[in-house]
Order: structure tokens, then C-alpha cells, then sequence
């Protein structure tokens, strides 16, 4: 009788159990075995913050199968055949001799284990500021059920006033919203000058001045000098600049880093950007070992260029191609990411997926012409919301390179079209006439992704003239002589303006009232409305009358993300 194969998985987050389960299903003859070092198996991490913030209260919901059913080691024995172990620490792996060495992490008990084929999905570990009173208490981070069940504590006990954020990255902003649902004042300090730096800059803006809108406090472009305390418990937070911030908690969102010390033990190679090098098959330097998730690099498929990206969905895909390679042997292939990613914001989301303009410039890529569209995600009568989608393309081919979107309508709809688009190579022309579905519950005739992509070959075949709000304000910051034309309804300029010396004159009443414009047809005219529609419809109108150097602001008054005034 042929000798079972084993397979033994470390970790037990998210990665391990799918690389384990499908090793399972592929090979049910094969012996698989899952070490977890935590009391918890198979978390979903990226429910903590919504956890903390009481969007649900069973904590074990997190630890749940779609029935119901606490994913722990019975469950895992029960249903899957896989003898799952958790507080089982790896100590060491002899790769030579085929040996993983383990230590109970409660009994101090030690063993181990052979194996023929080996998966490690050791994950990430929270980055540190290495600044003074790091060790106070009160500091934590959001990467652990104890860190969620830390920060549901203290919501529910009402005791904090004040809290600081330090990192405005997708868990610093969901875990702001989680804790000011609390009644906590929160602060965000970002060093960069921006939240979310997936985003470009204007985009980033509007999420800014969103959190701003529900009442936290935003401090970008500085960072956190020192953790301040009296008797070993936080009592404030010092910034570089001096600026001391009083609170009562901390919490630390600036990143993680791949957690690879056992690897680098191993002798497996690493990767430039500190992860464990893999292949597309999810396969290390060593043969017989497969690593997965946030322990790993990847590749992004649009340059070529070795990333990290510690995603949740990534995570399981990679599991799911190293747990059948590791049971069958090389057959399925991971091709790597364009980094999508989305997040809440309170009552927006943001989310991107490609690269972005600024990613793109930083890259080097000659060729680059991006557009802003704004518009609802669905019929104002079905209570639509708005969206504003930046979409980055290649300027020559138009080849769809990157899009970002943000605003209270459902992003994550458009995000999901442009990643599809993207990873089929599709370009701005095959957009133009995409067959999406269509009823007003649920989208506008011409979808707002398809919109965009409409706006974005205008551009390219030079009938609409863009300019960013960004260069409006620069010119204006810079004195320029600028003529602006808001050609909205009364009524939209008397609830909402920029107040930046723009001229009303409503597009409809425009061709009667041409002669209240600039007479020098060589002036640089700027149109805009709400959104881009109407100021596109204007710009045509005065190109038509001999007005020769008339722009569109692209995506209106709805993406100004500079102060208005009202």
C-alpha cells in the first residue's frame, strides 16, 4: 500500500486553512496537519475593526463558517479530516531531514513532526515605531483577536475620551470609524501629506474631508515624536512639531511587515521586499515548501515589479494554489496582483486597483492621461449616490492601466469592473460600449464606469479640453489670468459655491448670454457644474462660438477638495 503523503501547514490564520483545505479536497488520502500558534483558527481579521465598532457582537461570528460553525480544531477534524492544532508553536524546521519542531504554547510540552511537503503561512507582524514610551499601556495595534477583543472592551466600558490613531492607511481610517461609533474623540496623524496613499492626492482629499465632516480630527504631514505617560499609562502623544495631543489610547496603523523570521531560520530565500521569495506556484527556494499570504512577496502583474501586499483575498488564493501543488504537485499557478483594494470610511468608501497616476509618474511610464468623473451610481430617484472615479490609462493605446474611486455610492461595483478590465488588458474603447446590467435600482442607463470611460475618450480624441481641480486651484493660488464658468441652475449655486471669483451663467441660458464672457477669444475659460456633464456641454457651446482655449474641470464642484465657500 503507497505511503499517505504529509503535508503539514504553519499557520492558522487565514492562508494555512485554505492551503490545508484544498490540499484536502484534492488528495483525501493525504495526511494534512495545521499548527497555529494563536487559540484561534481561520480569524476574519478584516472584520476586527467592525467588530470593535459594534456592527456585530458575537466576536465568534469571526471565527465562523457561513453556517455558523466555529471553525476550531473539532470543526476542522469533523468536517475537513485536517488535525488542527492551536497554542502550537513552530520552533524550528530542519528542511534537510524533513523535521518541524513545535512547542505548546501554554503546557510548554515540545514535539515533532515529519513531513513530505510543507506550507508556511506565518503572516505579517505590526510595525513599531522605534520612538519613546512605546511600551506604555494603552498602545496597541488592530492584528490579533486580542487586539479586537482589547479594543471592544474599552468601546464598551465608555471610560476613554481620547484616542489617537497613528497611520492613516486602510486600518488606521476603518479603525477611526469603529472607535468615534464609541463616542471616543479620535485623531489621526499620517506623516505623509495624505490619508490612504493608494489613492493620488485629490481623491485622498475628499476621504479627508469626509472624516473631518463626521467629526475626527485629521493631522497629516507630521508624525509622532514620543508616547507620553505618567505612572506607565498613556497620557498623551508629542508630535515633531512640538504640537502634544492628550489621550488615552493609541493605536498603531503604520503598516506590517512580513513575518519571515523562520524562513530567514530555514535558510529560504528572501525577497527584496522582505518577504519570502515565491514562484507563480507558490513555491519556495526549497522544493518541498510552499509559502503563502502575508509572509510573502508577490508580483505585480502589471509591471513586473516584486510588491507586498498583505491582502485577505490574496491570502486565501495563494492558499488555495499552494495547498493543490503541495498535494498533486505543480499544476495551478498564482499570476500575482494589480493590488485592489477597498475600504470604508465612514459613510464613504475608497477603494483603487491598478496603478495610480502618481504610482504610474513614479514608475516611469511615458504615456499616462488621466481623467475625473463624477456622477451617482444610480438614478437620483432611486436615492443615488455620488461617485467620483479617477481613471488612469495609457494615452497612446489606451490601455486601461488604474482607477480609483470614492464617495458614499457603491464603489466597490465600479473597483471590480476596472480591476476585471484591467486584468483582461481592455482598453478605454472597450469600455465605451460594455454590456453591463442595467435597471434603475441599481445603475444609471450608462453606468458611471462607462461614463467615465466615455469622458476619458473624449479626452483622447480632443473634444473635451480637462483640467483637474488641482490646476485650477494652482492657477488661481498663482495669479493666473482664469475666467470661471459655473454653468449650474441658481439654486445649486446658492446651496453649494466654490466662491473662488467663478461667473453663473446656467448652460441653458448660455448661448443668449455669451456677450457677459470674455471678449478676447484667446482667454482661458474654465467650465464646470456639478459633476463634468453640463460644463462639457458648455465648453462645446463656446469652442463652437470661437472661444479657442476652453477647458472642462473634470468631476465639478463635487470633487473640489479644497475649502468652498458654502
Amino acid at each position: 500500500m503507497e505511503r499517505r503523503k504529509k503535508i503539514v501547514v504553519i499557520g492558522g490564520s487565514a492562508a494555512g486553512p485554505k492551503a490545508a483545505a484544498k490540499a484536502r479536497r484534492v488528495d483525501p488520502d493525504a495526511e494534512v496537519i495545521m499548527l497555529q500558534k494563536n487559540a484561534e483558527l481561520s480569524m476574519a481579521s478584516c472584520g476586527y475593526p467592525y467588530y470593535v465598532g459594534g456592527f456585530f457582537d458575537n466576536r465568534d461570528m469571526l471565527l465562523s463558517n457561513p453556517a455558523g460553525i466555529t471553525r476550531d480544531p473539532v470543526y476542522f477534524k469533523s468536517a475537513k479530516d485536517i488535525d488542527a492544532r492551536v497554542n502550537t508553536e513552530v520552533t524550528a524546521v530542519d528542511k534537510n531531514r524533513h523535521i518541524v519542531f513545535f512547542q505548546h504554547t501554554i503546557t510548554g510540552e515540545t514535539g515533532e513532526l515529519t513531513y513530505d511537503k510543507l506550507i508556511i503561512a506565518t503572516g505579517a507582524t505590526p510595525l513599531m515605531p522605534p520612538i519613546p514610551g512605546i511600551d506604555l499601556e494603552g498602545i496597541t495595534t488592530l492584528q490579533s483577536m486580542q487586539d479586537a477583543d482589547f479594543l471592544r472592551k474599552i468601546g464598551d466600558e465608555g471610560i476613554v475620551k481620547k484616542a489617537v490613531i497613528v497611520g492613516g492607511g486602510l486600518i488606521g481610517v476603518e479603525t477611526s470609524e469603529a472607535l468615534q461609533l464609541a463616542d471616543i474623540e479620535i485623531t489621526i496623524i499620517e506623516l505623509v501629506p495624505q490619508l490612504l496613499t493608494f489613492l493620488d492626492w485629490e481623491l485622498a482629499k475628499l476621504v479627508e474631508n469626509h472624516v473631518r465632516s463626521k467629526g475626527a480630527n485629521v493631522i497629516t504631514d507630521n508624525g509622532v515624536a514620543a508616547f507620553l505617560g505618567k505612572e506607565g499609562k498613556l497620557t498623551a502623544v508629542k508630535l515633531r512639531n512640538g504640537t502634544e495631543l492628550p489621550c488615552e489610547l493609541a493605536v498603531v496603523a503604520i503598516g506590517v511587515r512580513p513575518n519571515v523570521k523562520l524562513a530567514k531560520d530555514m535558510g529560504l530565500a528572501i525577497g527584496e521586499t522582505g518577504g519570502i521569495e515565491v514562484d507563480a506556484y507558490m513555491q519556495t527556494s526549497d522544493p518541498d515548501i510552499y509559502a503563502v499570504g502575508d509572509c510573502v512577496e508577490s508580483v505585480n502583474r502589471l509591471t513586473g515589479k516584486k510588491v507586498f501586499a498583505p491582502y485577505g483575498d490574496l491570502a486565501n488564493l495563494q492558499g488555495r494554489v499552494a495547498g493543490e501543488n503541495a498535494a498533486l504537485g505543480n499544476c495551478v499557478k498564482f499570476p500575482g496582483t494589480i493590488q485592489t483594494g477597498i475600504c470604508k470610511v465612514f459613510d464613504y468608501a475608497a477603494g483603487s486597483t491598478g496603478l495610480s497616476e502618481s504610482m504610474a509618474r513614479r514608475l516611469g511610464y511615458p504615456d499616462i492621461i488621466t481623467v475625473i468623473n463624477a456622477s451617482l451610481d444610480k438614478p437620483g430617484f432611486m436615492g443615488g449616490k455620488l461617485l467620483v472615479t479617477k481613471l488612469v490609462a495609457d494615452s497612446k493605446t489606451g490601455k486601461i492601466l488604474g482607477a480609483q474611486c470614492v464617495g458614499p455610492g457603491n464603489v466597490a461595483k465600479q473597483i471590480a469592473q476596472w480591476s476585471m478590465a484591467i486584468q483582461g488588458n481592455l482598453t478605454v474603447e472597450d469600455i465605451v460600449n460594455a454590456d453591463l446590467p442595467y435597471a434603475p435600482p441599481y445603475s444609471l442607463a450608462i453606468d458611471h464606469g462607462i461614463a467615465t470611460a466615455h469622458v476619458m475618450q473624449n479626452k483622447m480624441k480632443g473634444r473635451m479640453i480637462g483640467i483637474s481641480s488641482m490646476d485650477v486651484h494652482r492657477k488661481l493660488a498663482n495669479q493666473e489670468k482664469l475666467f470661471l464658468l459655473d454653468v449650474r441652475e441658481p439654486a445649486e449655486y446658492k446651496q453649494m459655491r466654490l466662491g473662488v471669483g467663478e461667473t453663473l451663467i446656467p448652460v441653458g441660458a448660455l448661448r443668449g448670454r455669451l456677450h457677459e464672457l470674455p471678449q478676447d477669444k484667446d482667454t482661458e475659460i474654465v467650465c464646470f457644474c456639478q459633476v463634468a456633464l453640463r460644463g462639457y456641454e458648455a465648453a462645446l457651446v463656446l469652442k463652437h462660438n470661437g472661444w479657442k482655449n476652453v477647458k472642462v474641470m473634470e468631476g465639478g464642484v463635487a470633487s473640489w477638495p479644497f475649502p468652498r465657500e458654502k
